[in-house]
């Protein structure tokens, strides 16, 4: 089976003012959550109000790694199967993405992952998860 990192070349993600700092960052090799400057709370999925406290959000680095909390492989959707995960990271927050993997029965939840930036369309790069230890 092909490498699934490597494999295709995926479709342009949804650029807009919100997401363009996030896509550009993931272009240079690092993930970014937002944090709140009141509480600060870090949260996924980005959003310019914290949802704890409404106060307002900036960029932060993360490491990139976690864990798995919860995997969904598909297998009859589209040409390939693929896995959609929760994945905790390290620093607390909890991300829907995909994990890529050769082989997506070794998935299991408490799975160490890191990220890692697949290709898209016109340079630009997806954030997704691979096992660390597989």
């Amino acid at each position: 089976m092909p490498d699934p990192t490597t494999a295709r070349l995926r479709p342009l993600p949804m650029l807009d003012a919100a997401t363009q700092p996030f896509f550009e960052a993931a272009r240079e090799g690092q993930l970014l959550v937002r944090r709140c400057n009141r509480c600060e709370q870090p949260h996924w999925y980005p959003r310019p109000l914290c949802p704890y406290c409404l106060g307002d959000t900036e960029w932060m680095p993360v490491s990139g790694r976690g864990t798995i909390y919860s995997v969904s492989v598909a297998r009859r959707i589209g040409p390939e199967p693929y896995a959609m995960a929760y994945v905790r990271l390290d620093e607390g927050v909890t991300m829907l993405t995909n994990v890529v993997h050769d082989d997506l029965d070794v998935l299991r939840i408490d799975q160490r992952v890191e990220v890692v930036f697949l290709p898209a369309e016109e340079g630009w790069v997806i954030p997704m998860f691979r096992p660390v230890d597989s």
